[in-house]
């Protein structure tokens, strides 16, 4: 019996992929990159731009001179307190000598005291201490004026060799051998060996530091010995109108001893200042932070010895002996302006900036890394390829592959509008090519279904088909007789 073999189905296109839009990874990565140095970068000019390191210069004198150690003070807090000041610290052979440094620009900072020449530059920052002259006589012998006082022979006890010359100033007395009655005192000489007949002083004129003053005990155990008095200086409004750089001070009761009470009542008296000064070309923005920085930290600068430990607001006055600096004046006068006021206008500017770099890298990340939308009409082209397969299916299971391959499209196509990722740009055209290809399917059905039931009809209406004996072998038995 004959056996038909199956038959091969026509074969049908397979079906065109989607296009699956996928986010560059490597993109991404290089996007975030570049955002993280931009804002990198920012930051980085604008703490640059803000906080940016400034050296001073600061002259002194000797290396353990009360200027020197001031200066010191100072480094070392603005450098603790992370300011964006550095100062760099000159020493030379004396006070005189850092204050001609400053005067040839060779300094932006320096301490000089009122009898010194000042500078024509000179401004002032701050006035960090105040010298008192002393008037002192042997015993209870009073000094009634400067003339009388000119008539003796006078010792200075002072620091420096500058102190000399100023006693001699106030008092007149030109070089020569009058000049050589009034001498320094050697270093550490005490009051009662002064005034001991040996030495033939007959007064004492004491320059020394206010603050120092105060904590000086030999003053008080000169007095329990018997020793000394002190003398007002009733010239002293004269000398401060004579001399500019010379106050006129006040001693209270019991400054320089309480028992006993030295002076035992209010004193006149005449007095010198410690200036810290800056180059008039410094910027009122770098004098005015200094300013402040050296007022609020008054406590922390101060010298064991007391050197600056009542730092007081330079002179506002514009009959200063040495005028304030601007920006100290600013800050002083409650003037200084605020930081926006400051920097608005930058702040401005880097916002505007800031915002079309933003929007160039929005730009640049919507463009490499956005999904972008697929056009819906798109779309047809996938519809309208299942259309031309259409004619090539010759069963109904082909022509079902067909129709869920259209459909997947139409269910792709629904989500996609819904997440954004396909736009309704041409969305009528995928419509219409979609509904085109629906009933192009369905025409191709009945078709098949048409077929199929008039081959049925045929071979019924046929009858059993004949039997085919072409193939029949006959075979005879022979009997055996």
């Amino acid at each position: 019996m004959g056996t038909e073999g199956p038959t091969a189905s026509p074969t049908v296109p397979p079906p065109r992929r989607t296009k699956v839009i996928k986010t560059n990874q490597q993109q991404v990565f290089l996007y975030v990159v570049l955002t993280l140095l931009l804002s990198l970068a920012t930051v980085w000019a604008g703490r640059t731009l803000v906080h940016n390191s400034e050296t001073l210069t600061f002259a002194v004198g000797g290396p353990n001179s009360d200027e020197a150690l001031f200066a010191a003070k100072l480094a070392a807090l603005l450098k603790n307190n992370a300011s964006r000041f550095r100062i760099k610290i000159v020493s030379n052979a004396d006070n005189a000598k850092a204050v001609v440094q400053f005067d040839r620009r060779q300094a932006d900072l320096t301490v000089l005291r009122t009898d010194a020449r000042v500078p024509l530059r000179a401004r002032t920052l701050a006035i960090l201490e105040h010298d008192l002259v002393l008037l002192l006589g042997p015993g209870n012998k009073k000094i009634k004026s400067l003339a009388e006082l000119k008539k003796k022979r006078v010792a200075v006890v002072a620091e420096n060799e500058a102190s000399l010359a100023f006693v001699r100033s106030i008092l007149d007395v030109p070089d020569g051998p009058d000049a050589a009655k009034i001498q320094m005192a050697p270093q550490g000489t005490t009051l009662d060996k002064l005034f001991a007949p040996s030495n033939g002083f007959g007064a004492v004129v004491a320059i020394v530091h206010a603050s120092k003053a105060v904590r000086d005990k030999s003053y008080e155990q000169a007095a329990k010995r018997g020793g000394f008095t002190l003398n007002a200086i009733d010239e002293a409004k004269a000398l401060a109108r004579k001399f500019p750089g010379i106050s006129d001070e006040t001693l209270t009761a019991g400054t320089l001893s309480t028992s006993p009470q030295i002076p035992d009542d209010d004193l006149d008296t005449i007095g010198l200042e410690w200036l810290l000064v800056a180059q008039s070309r410094m910027s009122p923005t770098t004098a005015g932070e200094l300013a402040r920085t050296i007022y609020e930290n008054k406590s922390a600068l101060g010298l064991d010895n007391g050197f600056a430990t009542r730092i007081e607001p330079a002179s506002v006055e514009k009959d200063a002996f040495v005028i304030a600096h601007r920006g100290a004046a600013d800050y002083i006068n409650d003037d200084t302006k605020s930081f926006m006021d400051k920097y608005s206008d930058m702040m401005y500017l880097g916002a505007a900036a800031l915002s079309v770099i933003g929007s160039i890298f929005a730009a640049i990340y919507a463009k490499i890394t956005r999904i972008a939308p697929e056009k819906a009409s798109e779309l047809s082209t996938a519809i309208l390829d299942i259309g031309e397969r259409i004619e090539h299916a010759h069963s109904l299971d082909q022509l079902e592959c067909l129709q869920d391959e259209l459909e997947a499209i139409l269910r792709g196509a629904v989500i996609g509008l819904r997440d954004g990722t396909i736009s309704t740009d041409g969305l009528d055209t995928f419509k219409l090519g979609y509904e085109f290809v629906r009933d192009e399917i369905g025409m191709r059905r009945d078709y098949l279904k048409r077929h199929a039931s008039e081959a049925e009809k045929t071979a019924r209406d046929a009858g059993p088909a004949p039997l085919d004996d072409s193939n029949v072998v006959v075979v005879k038995t022979a009997q055996s007789a």
